[in-house]
């Protein structure tokens, strides 16, 4: 790139210039870069001769120039020696001492003083203020006390100014873009955000100086470099009989004149990179073209895919460099070269890890989405460093990859991927609360120790204080355990309800594995299986004695649950399906063993009408087959309602009933939901229908649906909306709530 110049009937067009495209429109303008060095400059004609400048100069003895050359002394050694020869002066003329001559002024004696002293040396005066010779105060001590006028100021004087802002010439331009260029101004403006009143008239010259460079960086970032913005300030007409200060409270008018000349456009673009694999990787990945005008925001956009896609496709190591753009100012166009330097492209290698270790690189290892010979994305680095925040064991984590230099195969080369630990505090304590109509206040607390057993053996202690419930108990937890989002838990709690479904005091023993999704890496398929071992008291209605008694339950279960995710958020899903099945064989001892087996299905959908509203609906279906009811123990049968299940009833409260009216639970279930839901912004609104029944028998028949309708209120968070819902039940029946509240995290379903 140079600079061009041509010439037509002796006239010369601009010559081009390469100048920076501002990153902001807050940065200041570039100027034109200097010619080359080896540019042409034009011959100027001598002032004066050499040979007649030579002449001119006197001529330099040898002496002299020895001279020259000698060190210049000190100033200590100039002292001396200018000492030696004034005494050495008096010496040889014979004088002892040189009379002082009294000092004249154009030539006349001054006279003497009353001593006789033509001169009088002045020493310091002597102090006879005690005040004065006082030491000063510490300035911890010191009082300064505000100075008190003798009249009051003039509040007149500091009465601020009103002016007005008008923009001129700018539609033009604002029509050819995009971005609304006034409304730009608008936001960044110093004059607007005065709101039309200042101090003074400087304090609006500053301003309007201001906003005079703002609008130049704004018309530049939108490819007007020859824009000329003009400011100036007009003031109201001057009336007569006006005094001064009414003169200057005239209202003024800030103006700014815009002429955005000619819109520079992409004539050619040049990437000058070495080729990649595959060939066209950053020419069909960079989305300027030529013609476009050259807009700032979409040149910086541009690049940055770039440096985005380079290291997905296996270039961990690209660098974009800084772009040049060559203006024409004869013809509006600019060619934009880019320099990027793509490095060597590589594969995955192995993992080192290094800093204050949580676990080792065989544990990040595991939590790695890649192995070794797979080609660098960066995207597989994002979510192993997501994947060890969300450990929850560090203060801070980075993941980088490092050169090795060891050949891959195929023109690339392995890289390490360096991860630096900082360990964090390892200990934790959580709370949550609750409330549902029928369940009451629910408040749960836990200590949690993250790293009891290395790596990702957590121990985690809870309890739960309710109205309707208490409990404590004891986790032991390896996550990511030989696989990622794997988990082994070993569970031991004990639990005391008291619902009107039954009163139970329950001692319980389990162990679960499970392979689960996370809000990081959420998984089309995932399953758990487990046992566990319940011992229970429990009451239940007896229809022979009338009454109701205790029982004692001691059952062994398995557990086996499978499902499949289609929808585009595990946390607040907008489009796609879930369905998970889950069973559950089990044995129970009251008297004799009664084996039985729990099955349930959940499938639910979602539909987005539009961005901000989507329609989501569920179903369940439960069975449970092999045991009469009155074998089971009342804590294991199924029940409906609730906040979730159906919404505008109590929990529990659906289904077979005893005299009392109180739910005694069945081996069948189903229920329905339909939400509509509408977000706007961090807050949504949700109308729904819910519906459901229990019944006595193994099988759903969908006799007697009961239905509740309701409105909720969400304030979403990012780890979930906050819940609120308020439902009442269609065709109520006596003893059931006409209002039910639930407040909780997360959706419904």
């Amino acid at each position: 790139m140079g600079w061009a110049a041509s010439a037509q009937a002796q006239q010369v067009e601009p010559p081009a210039v390469v100048r920076t495209l501002p990153t902001a429109i807050d940065e200041p303008i570039a100027t034109p870069t200097p010619p080359p060095p080896d540019a042409q400059l034009p011959a100027v004609e001598p002032i004066i001769e050499d040979d007649e400048f030579e002449k001119a100069i006197p001529p330099i003895s040898a002496e002299d120039d020895a001279e020259l050359d000698r060190p210049l002394e000190s100033i200590a050694d100039f002292e001396k020696r200018q000492a030696a020869e004034a005494a050495k002066s008096a010496a040889t003329s014979g004088e002892a001492t040189v009379e002082a001559q009294p000092p004249k002024v154009d030539g006349v004696p001054v006279p003497a003083l009353a001593d006789g002293d033509a001169v009088e040396a002045i020493g310091d005066a002597p102090i006879s203020d005690s005040e004065l010779a006082a030491p000063l105060p510490p300035l911890e001590n010191f009082n300064v006390e505000p100075v008190v006028f003798a009249e009051a100021e003039d509040d007149k004087d500091n009465v601020s100014i009103a002016y007005s802002v008008q923009v001129t010439g700018l539609d033009a331009a604002d029509d050819s873009t995009d971005v609304d260029l006034a409304d730009l101004f608008g936001d960044l403006s110093a004059l607007y955000d005065g709101d039309g009143k200042a101090d003074n008239a400087a304090m609006v010259r500053a301003r309007l100086s201001a906003d005079g460079e703002l609008m130049q960086r704004i018309l530049a970032s939108e490819g007007y470099y020859d824009a000329v913005v003009d400011t100036r300030i007009d003031r109201g007409e001057r009336e007569e009989g006006q005094d001064r200060q009414e003169r200057q409270r005239r209202p003024i008018t800030a103006v700014i004149d815009v002429k955005p000349g000619k819109r520079y456009t992409l004539a050619d673009i040049i990437i000058d990179a070495a080729p990649t694999v595959p060939p066209g990787l950053i020419a069909d990945n960079f989305p300027l073209a030529v013609g476009e005008p050259i807009v700032a925001q979409r040149i910086q956009g541009a690049e940055a895919a770039i440096a985005l896609k380079l290291p997905e496709e296996g270039y961990p190591f690209a660098k974009v460099g800084q772009r040049d753009i060559l203006l024409d100012g004869a013809t509006g166009d600019g060619v934009y070269t880019l320099p990027v330097d793509i490095g060597k492209r590589s594969r995955f290698g192995g993992i080192e890890t290094t800093g204050d270790l949580a676990f080792d690189a065989e544990h990040v290892a595991i939590l790695a989405r890649f192995k070794r010979g797979d080609l660098y994305d960066s995207r597989k680095v994002d979510d192993l460093r997501q994947a060890l925040v969300a450990t929850g064991l560090f203060a801070t984590v980075a993941a980088e990859p490092q050169a090795t230099g060891e050949s891959a195969g195929d023109g690339t080369e392995y890289v390490t991927m360096l991860v630096t630990q900082q360990a964090g505090p390892p200990r934790t304590i959580a709370a949550s609360a609750g409330y549902g109509t029928g369940q009451g206040l629910r408040i749960e607390g836990s200590w949690t120790h993250r790293n009891f057993l290395p790596p990702e053996g957590a121990l985690i202690f809870r309890g739960v204080a309710g109205t309707q419930e208490q409990g404590v108990g004891a986790t032991l937890r390896r996550s990511n355990a030989g696989r990622r989002d794997r988990t082994f838990e070993l569970v031991t709690e004990v639990s005391r309800s008291n619902y009107d479904a039954f009163n139970a005091i329950t001692g319980r023993v389990g162990a679960r594995v499970s392979y689960d999704s996370t809000p990081i890496w959420q998984k089309k398929f995932t399953y758990a299986y487990g046992a566990e071992l319940i011992a229970t008291r429990e009451d239940d209605y007896d229809f022979v004695a009338g009454d109701r008694s205790y029982d004692f339950y001691t059952i062994l279960g398995l557990t086996g649950q499978v499902g499949m995710d289609r929808t585009d958020s595990l946390l607040d899903p907008t489009k796609g399906f879930r369905v998970t099945a889950l069973i559950q064989p089990e044995g129970s001892l009251a008297g004799r063993f009664s084996p039985y087996a729990r099955a349930r299905l959940d499938v639910s959908g979602y539909y987005p009408v539009t961005d901000s509203i989507v329609l989501a609906g569920r179903v369940r279906v439960g069975s449970i087959l092999g045991a009469a009811r009155e074998r089971l123990a009342p804590s294991r049968r199924f029940y409906a309602g609730g906040g979730g299940s159906v919404r505008g009833f109590g929990y529990q409260e659906l289904g077979p009933k005893d005299p009392n009216n109180d739910p005694i639970g069945g081996r069948s279930v189903n229920e329905a939901a339909f939400e509509a839901r509408y977000r706007f912004g961090n807050f949504g609104v949700v109308g729904f229908v819910d519906a459901g029944q229990v019944y006595r028998g193994s099988t759903p028949d969908f006799s007697n649906l009961r239905f509740g309708a309701g409105i909720g209120a969400r304030y979403y968070t990012n780890f979930g909306p906050m819940r609120f819902d308020i439902a009442t039940p269609i065709a109520r029946k006596p003893g059931e709530a006409r209002v039910s509240v639930y407040v909780s995290i997360g959706q419904a379903f």
